[in-house]
C-alpha cells in the first residue's frame, strides 16, 4: 500500500479539522458533558472513522480495509481498559465536571503526538528487521500474562515518573483558576493542576501505548493505518470517558478479554517472524479476517459476560438488602 504525501497531508489536515469542531462546539464554552451529548459524539466520531475505513476498502482494497476495521477495534477497546486510570487519575487531581473536557482533549492531543514519534520509529524497525517481530510479540505475550495475573493496581494512582520530574522543576498551585495552566501570584509564576493532570494524563496514554502500538503492528505494518487507527480510537476516546462513567467497573472481565487479544496478537507476530525465516508452515498463518473475528468474538463475550455478572451482582446485593431490613 503507498500512500503518497498528499493523501498523509490531507488526512491529518482532515483530523485537525474535527478537533477545531470539537473545541468550537463543546470547548468553547466549558461545562460539564452530559451523557446524551457523549453518546452523540461517541457516534460522530465512530461514523468517522467507519467512513474512513469505508474509503481505505474502496480505493485501496479490502485487505488494507480490514486491517484499519480490526486495528480500530483493537485500540479503541484497549482504550476503553484505560478509560478506569483516566478516572483515578481525574479523581486524585480533583478536576471540576466543567474542566475535564478540556483535560482530556489536550492530554490526549499530546499522546497522539508523542504516539506519533513511536510509530515512526516502529514502521523503521519492522523495515529494516525482521527480529522486531518477535520483540513486540513478547512485549505483547508479557503484557498479557500480567493481565491475567491481576498486576495492575488501578485502585489507586501513583504519579509516574514525568509528573514528579514536572512537578520538580516548576512551583505548582494549590487551586485551580479556571483552564489556565500557569498563574502570577505574589510575584511567582505558578503551574496550576490544570497543566499537571494533562501531563498526567498525556503521560499515562504513553505508558499504555507499549502495549498497543505493538497490538496493531501485529495487524498491519502500514504506518498509515497503525497512525489513523490510533488517532481514531483517541479522538472518540474523549467522549466515551463521559458516556460510560461507572460503567467501566462493571466491565469485571474486560482485562481478561484484553489479554486474550494481546496474547493472540503477540502469538501472531511470533508466526509472522518465524515465517519471514522460513521456520513455520504456511498454514499457521493467520490472515487478517480469522485475526478481525477472534477480536470480535472475544470482546463480545467478555462484554456480555462482565454485564451478566454484573446484573447477578447487583441482585445479590438487593436481596441482601431486602433480607437485613426484614
Amino acid at each position: 500500500m503507498t500512500v503518497p504525501v498528499w493523501l498523509w497531508l490531507a488526512t491529518v489536515a482532515g483530523l485537525l479539522i474535527l478537533i477545531a469542531i470539537d473545541l468550537v462546539i463543546v470547548d468553547h464554552k466549558p461545562h460539564e458533558v452530559t451523557t446524551g451529548e457523549a453518546a452523540k459524539w461517541v457516534v460522530f466520531y465512530v461514523s468517522c472513522a467507519v467512513l474512513f475505513g469505508a474509503g481505505v476498502w474502496i480505493f485501496a482494497g479490502h485487505d488494507p480495509g480490514i486491517q484499519f476495521f480490526t486495528g480500530y477495534i483493537t485500540e479503541y477497546s484497549l482504550s476503553v481498559d484505560n478509560l478506569f486510570i483516566f478516572m483515578v487519575i481525574m479523581a486524585s487531581f480533583k478536576v471540576p465536571a466543567i474542566h475535564q473536557h478540556r483535560v482530556l482533549l489536550i492530554g490526549i492531543l499530546l499522546a497522539l503526538a508523542m504516539r506519533s514519534v513511536f510509530i515512526a520509529v516502529g514502521a523503521a524497525l519492522i523495515a529494516q528487521f525482521v527480529w522486531v517481530f518477535f520483540l513486540f510479540g513478547a512485549v505483547l505475550l508479557w503484557t498479557a500474562a500480567s493481565m491475567l495475573r491481576g498486576n495492575e493496581d488501578k485502585d489507586e494512582y501513583h504519579e509516574n515518573a514525568v509528573t514528579r520530574w514536572v512537578r520538580k522543576i516548576y512551583p505548582v498551585s494549590d487551586s485551580y483558576d479556571g483552564h489556565r495552566m500557569f498563574v502570577k501570584r505574589e510575584g511567582r509564576r505558578l503551574m496550576t493542576p490544570m497543566f499537571l493532570v494533562i501531563i498526567a494524563i498525556g503521560s499515562a496514554d504513553l505508558l499504555f501505548a507499549v502495549d498497543s502500538i505493538p497490538a496493531i503492528f501485529g495487524i498491519t505494518q502500514e504506518a498509515f493505518l497503525v497512525f489513523t487507527a490510533n488517532a481514531f480510537a483517541l479522538m472518540g476516546l474523549r467522549q466515551l470517558f463521559f458516556l460510560l462513567g461507572g460503567l467501566v467497573n462493571k466491565l469485571v472481565y474486560l482485562s481478561y478479554g484484553l489479554a486474550v487479544i494481546l496474547a493472540f496478537i503477540g502469538a501472531k507476530l511470533v508466526l509472522h517472524a518465524l515465517h519471514e525465516y522460513h521456520l513455520a508452515p504456511d498454514w499457521l498463518d493467520i490472515n487478517n479476517w480469522i485475526s478481525l473475528g477472534v477480536i470480535v468474538v472475544v470482546l463480545t463475550i467478555t462484554t456480555v459476560a462482565s454485564l451478566a455478572k454484573s446484573r447477578r451482582n447487583a441482585a445479590r446485593e438487593a436481596a441482601s438488602a431486602q433480607a437485613g431490613d426484614r
